[in-house]
């Protein structure tokens, strides 16, 4: 268990020296939460210092390590999650998201503090149980908001380029499952001591660091900036939706005179094969259509469709058609006929939408 521990603070410094030298680029909502990150991860380290040097374990003095972990642990968890909703949220959370942490830090302390100071077995199991609870209570908080934001920021993206760009958020579902995961597991571990405690620390070891070093590619990779691209045009949007509902004095709907006049631009628009250039973004085609960005997307919520979707349908359509008239072409030259950024996600959305493969589509058609 020394080593173990002795490899965690050596982990934990090296990870903390890597954000903080980490060339974040000019943007306040990267550099914030990489002092979160930084934070937590130091804070861990100081945490298996102690342990290391105190040898609280393997001394016989279980309550004292409880306490240390608590005390620490809890905090470093805190941050974690926060890291996660600061970049999801763009730096805006409630308060309940931001302090929510506070009582519960203080509950779990409490409690077992008067389970210890009651030198009573059962009252101290009680007062483990509870801090438990409020533990996973808390980080199943942090669960649901970070599921929350996610699907919102999907949304968001699905209705600003004209393809999946679910890549650049894997490393945070990936890290929301590990923190769910050390939600479910961490109470007993703390509360405990055996032989699996160094296999339990190896697993969070591994999911720390794959938390910190994904966080420093992301911030400096393009990813990050589509995000970022992607939430201000939806706020933008919102803006604007907004100011029409002021100088109208009424809520904006498209009615049907409206919606005719839409249906004859994007037709127009599809006629002309406006759709068939890859890489285009919402605003970019509501220029060219000659529509409002907002005029765009309320249309497409009406017909129930996201911008992404409604981009890669007409791109199919246009895909089976080629196919029928040119069964000679190669996947490549069908995808870039049609405004697909590659042939792999043509060949990855003809499946999802036809249920076959454009092989398949040329022998049945």
């Amino acid at each position: 268990m020394e080593k173990v521990q002795f490899a965690a603070v050596m982990l934990m410094a090296l990870l903390t020296v890597k954000l903080l030298m980490l060339p974040v680029r000019s943007v306040w909502l990267f550099s914030r939460a990489r002092w979160l990150l930084a934070c937590s991860t130091a804070l861990l380290g100081i945490q298996f210092l102690l342990q290391y040097t105190l040898q609280l374990r393997t001394s016989g003095h279980l309550s004292q390590a409880i306490m240390l972990n608590i005390a620490i642990f809890i905090p470093c968890s805190i941050m974690f999650s926060l890291t996660l909703l600061y970049l999801l949220r763009r730096g805006h959370m409630s308060k309940l998201d931001k302090y929510i942490g506070v009582p519960v830090w203080i509950g779990a302390m409490v409690m077992v503090g008067l389970g210890l100071s009651e030198n009573d077995p059962i009252s101290l199991d009680m007062a483990k149980i509870v801090a438990a609870i409020l533990y996973a209570g808390m980080q199943g908080y942090y669960l649901v908001r970070h599921l929350q934001f996610l699907n919102g920021l999907k949304k968001i993206m699905e209705n600003y380029y004209d393809r999946d760009n679910d890549n650049a958020l894997n490393w945070i579902r990936v890290s929301v499952v590990f923190l769910a995961m050390m939600a479910a597991i961490v109470p007993f571990i703390i509360f405990t001591n055996g032989w699996w405690l160094p296999v339990f620390a190896l697993l969070m070891f591994v999911g720390i660091f794959y938390l910190v070093d994904s966080f420093c590619l992301y911030v400096v990779s393009a990813a990050a900036m589509n995000v970022m691209e992607a939430e201000q045009h939806a706020e933008m949007e919102e803006a604007e939706a907004v100011n029409v509902r002021k100088t109208s004095n009424q809520e904006h709907i498209v009615d049907t005179e409206a919606m005719h006049r839409v249906n004859l631009a994007v037709d127009k628009w599809i006629e002309h094969g406006g759709y068939l250039k890859s890489g285009q973004k919402l605003p970019t085609v509501a220029e060219e259509i000659g529509l409002p960005q907002y005029l765009l997307s309320n249309w497409l919520r009406m017909k129930d469709l996201k911008y992404s979707e409604w981009m890669t349908n007409l791109r199919i359509e246009e895909a089976k058609r080629v196919i029928r008239e040119h069964p000679e072409w190669s996947n490549e030259t069908v995808a870039q006929h049609c405004g697909f950024a590659d042939r792999s996600y043509f060949q990855k959305k003809f499946k999802e939408k036809t249920g076959i493969t454009p092989a398949e589509f040329i022998s049945v058609g």
